[in-house]
């Protein structure tokens, strides 16, 4: 398998007994969307493990996140479109096809093209002969992040080598995926985690054996998540009441219909007039060009910066900078949602405020008057008034930020989560896996 190997600009030590050889599937890698997968791979390479990253797609952002340097496991990337490398696909397919589970895995990917007949099933397809073909004889197990595309290359591929696979699921892939696909994936896997209880209840009823779906927090690298205290950020009053010192209002997310940046514009156009604010948005997306005009026609665009994607180092400072943080999630059209937005537990581990809307799993994170405030998803009035008051009370503010913040570091801790997921992917026995966990 021809590797790209990863420079470390940092030493990584292993700190515990040897774990399996891992390949774990990817859709994209790296990628700045996906820290919670780059901390986990971090923290698995620093337990032992041997991981080798295979990954569907080419990188396409332009900066990288620190954690990425510290991932020293070599990344191979499958034929992204078959037509682009047709003689190592042809070369793939001539010697997965002598492989012994090549009859079955195609018996069970003409079966599920019957069901979705695509281009991108069949690119799954070569993509799992290529993975196949090129595997290590040391890999032990394949696991998936992504219940979706990821978990198909996966799942033939591992059927064609006899090798077990398991995954994890998050968001997206869950809520778009049919429930047919689910219920087969689930019935092959080893077991599946996912992040969120939201997202377990919905796999659970799917699953032949709901007691092979677990539920493991992403949780927080809080390593790079110093209190905001210890920076030496001074915080301020500020309430909007002063042209000169507007309330410094932040989101980060993609943007994409699931996060309702076209609510949270409506909601800031129904704002008092005497109330100023600015808002810094952060990350890339489709839809950015009608947000844009959208922010023109409703006469924001001279209150709103928009910085497109940024490194990890680079949003730290932008949270230990602003009064509050805001995201409307809710539910596209597709079926698409968030589950539980890494962005929201990285803002409250700074003392942030956060505002957002009741969708999907984000209640698990915020006590609505305790830890935060929420607010129903595509309401902007609603979210207008919330926003209104949280900028005119800034010892509201302190009093929210303050209980956030110890909620996060107190049960979001990204290490209570890697431990189960090192017991489960050492164990391998999905049958154990409530006791694991």
């Amino acid at each position: 398998m021809q590797a790209v190997p990863h420079t470390s600009t940092q030493a990584s030590v292993d700190s515990a007994a040897p774990g399996p050889s891992l390949a774990v599937v990817l859709k994209g890698y790296p990628r700045l969307s996906e820290t919670f997968i780059a901390q986990e791979l971090l923290a698995l390479q620093r337990r032992g493990f041997r991981l080798r990253l295979i990954s569907l797609r080419h990188p396409t952002d332009a900066k990288r996140h620190p954690v990425h340097d510290e991932i020293t496991a070599p990344v191979t990337y499958l034929p992204e479109y078959l037509y682009q490398e047709p003689w190592r696909v042809l070369r793939a397919w001539r010697r997965a096809r002598h492989l012994p589970g090549y009859r079955r895995a195609r018996q069970v990917f003409l079966k599920d093209l019957w069901r979705d007949r695509t281009p991108n099933r069949i690119r799954r397809f070569g993509q799992a002969c290529a993975l196949a073909a090129e595997l290590p004889d040391d890999v032990e197990r394949l696991y998936a992040h992504f219940l979706h595309t990821p978990a198909s290359v996966a799942r033939y591929a591992a059927v064609m080598r006899g090798l077990p696979w398991c995954g994890s699921a998050h968001a997206k892939d869950i809520w778009t995926l049919p429930d047919w696909e689910k219920r087969e994936k689930l019935a092959e896997a080893d077991w599946l985690v996912t992040c969120t209880a939201y997202g377990a209840e919905h796999l659970r009823a799917l699953a032949p054996e709901p007691q092979r779906v677990g539920l493991v927090y992403h949780g927080l690298d809080l390593s790079r998540f110093a209190a905001a205290s210890d920076s030496g950020e001074t915080p301020e009053n500020r309430d909007g009441s002063a042209e000169t010192a507007p309330v410094r209002l932040l989101s980060v997310g993609r943007l994409v219909e699931k996060k309702g940046y076209d609510d949270l514009l409506a909601a800031l156009a129904a704002l008092p007039a005497g109330r100023h604010w600015h808002l810094t948005h952060i990350g890339g997306g489709p839809l950015a060009q009608p947000l844009r005009q959208q922010a023109e026609k409703l006469g924001l665009a001279g209150r709103i910066s928009w910085l497109g994607p940024q490194a990890q180092r680079e949003i730290l400072a932008h949270y230990r900078k602003a009064d509050i943080f805001v995201l409307a999630s809710r539910i596209a059209r597709t079926g698409d949602r968030d589950g539980l937005p890494n962005v929201l537990m990285e803002a409250q581990s700074q003392g942030l405020t956060c505002l957002a809307t009741a969708a999907a799993a984000i209640p698990e994170l915020i006590e609505d008057g305790i830890t935060g405030c929420l607010v129903p998803p595509g309401d902007p009035e609603t979210l207008a008034r919330a926003l209104s008051l949280l900028m005119a009370s800034p010892d509201l503010r302190a009093q929210l930020g303050r209980a956030g913040e110890v909620r996060v570091r107190r049960d979001f801790d990204m290490n209570r989560g890697i431990d189960a997921l090192d017991r489960l992917l050492r164990s391998g026995q999905a049958s154990k896996l409530a006791e694991l966990l």
